[in-house]
């Protein structure tokens, strides 16, 4: 895209004009809403939070709950409160900002037209994406090579199963395109849009042959997909962010060898999570006697009670004890 000569007197003059009818920026400018109405939320805000919190640790002081201990509703209202402090003791200032803020119009004046003049140079041509050696793989699809086939073509193909997925990049000659052909084909199988699974950026021909198979895109590190898996009676597309050589691969043929077979059948024998306190003594008879203390049915319900004074996200089920 070309770019105005940044010097011309025509530009020059344009700029200076507009510059003469810049508004002032003032800091509260900054603000999405009017000032004095968000003066007046955030001291609501604090002054809500405030007596909440001081009611709850009253309470809390009653019962014997330690103050630490905190509800979801308990932590929403400490955020909002350190919210309004922050903006309460920030605002403040903004007079005082206000008050010396015309003194550095010149120099921003300065820093703009720098700016402009940056923007108006012409930027160099993006350098052509890496091509592979010449394809040895010849792959014939509508009577003509794979690689003078349009996009939606090969992806159709290979969304068929007309054209294997691991020849893209060999047959085509550009790593890129058989990421973006693949990235399409993968569309048109799951019939879900991958937009948010950047392809752009990244150096796909480095990735060839060495960490990653199959690529549809990136996310810091290539992503690969093999499938169809077949689970439960449903098709899946399992996508595979690595950078282990043959992974992608070799799960690809497992999930080709679990479809032959008719699929795979799951079932959930249990949904929870585990935590794992250690606890040190001085001697192993005193670590086998909280063994005991904890493997006894009696003393489960005890135990839970203390247990979710801590911790809020989750309950015991049961307890299991190995001393070393």
């Amino acid at each position: 895209m070309d770019h105005p000569h940044p010097c011309d007197e025509k530009s020059c003059t344009i700029f200076s004009d507009k510059q003469a009818n810049t508004k002032r920026i003032l800091a509260s400018d900054a603000l999405p809403l009017p000032v004095g109405f968000t003066n007046k939320l955030f001291l609501c805000i604090f002054c809500a939070t405030s007596y909440f919190l001081l009611g709850r640790w009253s309470e809390k002081k009653k019962v014997g709950i330690p103050l630490h201990s905190l509800s979801l509703l308990e932590i929403i209202a400490v955020i909002a409160q350190i919210s309004s402090i922050i903006y309460l003791w920030a605002f403040f200032g903004i007079v005082y900002v206000q008050a010396h803020i015309g003194k550095g119009d010149d120099e921003r004046e300065n820093i703009v037209g720098t700016a402009m003049m940056v923007r108006a140079m012409p930027y160099p041509s993006p350098s052509p994406a890496p091509l592979v050696s010449t394809p040895r793989t010849k792959v014939i699809v509508n009577g003509q090579m794979l690689r003078e086939n349009s996009n939606e073509d090969i992806a159709h193909a290979v969304a068929t199963g007309k054209v294997p997925s691991y020849v893209l990049e060999e047959a085509l000659g550009d790593c890129s395109r058989a990421a973006f052909v693949r990235k399409l084909a993968v569309e048109m199988m799951t019939g879900r849009s991958l937009e948010s699974l950047p392809l752009q950026g990244f150096d796909y021909a480095s990735v060839l042959g060495q960490c990653c198979e199959m690529v549809i895109g990136h996310i810091q590190i290539p992503v690969g997909v093999a499938g169809p898996l077949l689970l439960d009676g449903i098709e899946y597309m399992v996508a595979m962010a690595t950078t282990e050589g043959c992974l992608v691969a070799s799960t690809n043929r497992g999930c080709k060898a679990i479809h032959l077979s008719g699929g795979a059948n799951s079932i959930l024998l249990q949904d929870g999570m585990t935590r794992a306190p250690v606890v040190r003594f001085d001697s192993a008879c005193r670590a086998a006697q909280l063994k005991f203390f904890l493997e006894d049915a009696g003393n489960f319900e005890m135990i839970a009670i203390i247990f979710n004074k801590y911790v809020l996200i989750c309950f015991p089920s049961c307890v299991h004890c190995t001393q070393c």
